[in-house]
């Protein structure tokens, strides 16, 4: 059996898988309520009623979460130097050329696009979700900015739903990936290929 590296402990898993969930709910719910011909996905809620209730309830819990994690990543997430060259030689990577590239740690730099992205979409999400939150919080501010907050709001959920779209893609198209978010580890290969700063850095001392 090959060796295996822990990647992620046992509660950040449970956060990443409870997020999840609720970006799941969200865009059914969002979407529900965004048009008609998203209607029917409200039943999976209960109805339109349950949908509106739960919304925005479902969407502070995912906030809360969602930057509960981001702040113990935030630093693994800072673009270097190193990202910024491994970018310049994506053709290659996509490819299988992948020669002679600079040392990777933890992320590279498409997941932390990705974090960042999600990091402003979903506080514009909170942000404009408060303005438009019926009844408890709308009748405080101006027709002006709401109608700014229900456009800001779409196109964040928009952002967010095509990037989580792209997230799930790279987890299956990369092998070995979804190991890490199931059961914690990634083969040693899978790390000294991928993310092979990242893999020096753990092994520190070894």
């Amino acid at each position: 059996m090959s060796e295996l590296v822990k990647r992620y402990t046992a509660r950040e898993r449970a956060n990443h898988w409870f997020v999840a969930l609720c970006f799941i709910l969200l865009a059914i719910s969002g979407l529900a309520l965004f048009h008609p011909a998203f209607f029917f996905l409200s039943s999976l809620l209960g109805g339109g009623t349950w949908s509106r209730i739960l919304h925005p309830f479902i969407g502070v819990l995912l906030a809360i979460s969602f930057f509960g994690l981001a702040a113990r990543l935030w630093t693994q997430n800072r673009i270097s130097d190193a990202d910024r060259e491994w970018k310049k030689r994506l053709g290659d990577i996509l490819c299988n050329k992948a020669g002679n590239l600079p040392e990777i740690g933890k992320y590279n730099i498409g997941q932390k696009y990705l974090f960042w992205t999600l990091v402003v979409c979903i506080a514009v999400l909170l942000l404009s979700g408060i303005v438009i939150w019926q009844p408890w919080f709308t009748p405080y501010f101006p027709i002006v900015l709401v109608r700014l907050a229900v456009l800001a709001h779409a196109v964040a959920a928009f952002v967010a739903i095509l990037a989580i779209i792209i997230h799930i893609y790279s987890a299956i198209w990369v092998k070995g990936s979804i190991r890490a978010m199931t059961r914690g580890t990634v083969s040693a290969a899978w790390a000294r290929h991928h993310h092979p700063a990242w893999y020096k850095e753990i092994n520190k001392g070894s």
